[in-house]
């Protein structure tokens, strides 16, 4: 029965592998709940940050930030944010998906672009697509730290204060919940604008010691926190797209198991139905 010796080591291999899915999810799971927490947390520092922020914009102090300057567009950077691993479904694809169209629009427009990029996935594809990537961090690793995550963003942040590029935007994948990570491309610099009912009376701050050190170090605020937050929310959505493909894959091996099985029982069957007749056939010879 060499048909079923066959069944019986492909059901043991899927076996194995759903074991491997398995354990796989319920440690993206584990850290899906970790990188919620964490995400979770820095939300409400940064939504009052870039109300701060807005207020700067708004408000007329002596002293104007570099970051406050809006330029027509010639040249933009882009800080794209990946996950290092695959097995995560279609989370990478949709957000270097979203990362070329944007680029693809720039280049319509007669805007030249550079890259800056966190991951190993979006490091590897834009290395194969060889686009201009001025500087990269991969890998990032569970918690990557500031002066790695600060380390890309430099080089694109002295670009806008020197007036190599005028636009910085960075795309990633915002969390929204287990089942639904949905990428975007959020602009950094120029500050956007801000939709807050309180900027209209354009009041301003009394600043101490001076505006410029205070906004100087308030920006360098905002920076950290829109590309740590970015990451953050990427981490989320990369365990929590990690967990639902594992938990398919889980499925989808039990479900061919039980397939196998029933192919494995109709070929033990059809051979004790042939060893039957070949007892009854000879049976009757004698």
């Amino acid at each position: 029965m060499a048909q079923g010796k066959e069944i019986r080591s492909k059901i043991k291999s899927v076996q194995n592998t759903q074991k491997i899915t398995r354990a796989m999810q319920m440690v993206a799971a584990a850290k899906m709940r970790k990188a919620q927490e964490h995400m979770q947390a820095a939300r409400p520092y940064a939504e009052c940050l870039l109300a701060v922020m807005g207020h700067f914009r708004a408000a007329h102090p002596e002293y104007r930030h570099p970051f406050m300057a809006v330029r027509p567009a010639r040249r933009a950077g882009l800080l794209v944010v990946s996950s290092d691993r695959g097995l995560a479904g279609a989370l990478n694809a949709n957000v270097l998906r979203v990362a070329v169209t944007t680029l693809r629009t720039w280049q319509e427009q007669g805007v030249e672009a550079e890259i800056g990029v966190y991951g190993g996935k979006a490091a590897a594809y834009f290395r194969r697509l060889g686009a201009p990537v001025v500087a990269q961090a991969a890998p990032l690793g569970d918690r990557p730290a500031l002066s790695t995550i600060l380390g890309v963003a430099k080089v694109m942040l002295d670009g806008y204060r020197t007036g190599r590029i005028d636009r910085l935007v960075i795309v990633f994948n915002r969390f929204q919940n287990t089942m639904t990570q949905r990428p975007v491309a959020d602009t950094v610099l120029p500050l956007p604008a801000t939709a807050d009912d309180a900027l209209a009376h354009r009041w301003d701050y009394l600043y101490e010691p001076d505006a410029r050190s205070v906004i100087d170090d308030a920006f360098e605020r905002y920076i950290e926190t829109r590309i740590h937050g970015a990451l953050l929310e990427n981490q989320a959505s990369e365990q929590a797209a990690r967990m639902v493909a594992m938990r398919a894959a889980t499925d989808n091996a039990g479900q061919l198991i039980g397939d196998l099985r029933l192919a494995y029982n109709k070929a033990r069957q059809a051979a004790i139905t042939q060893e039957l007749a070949e007892i009854v056939s000879g049976a009757s010879a004698v």
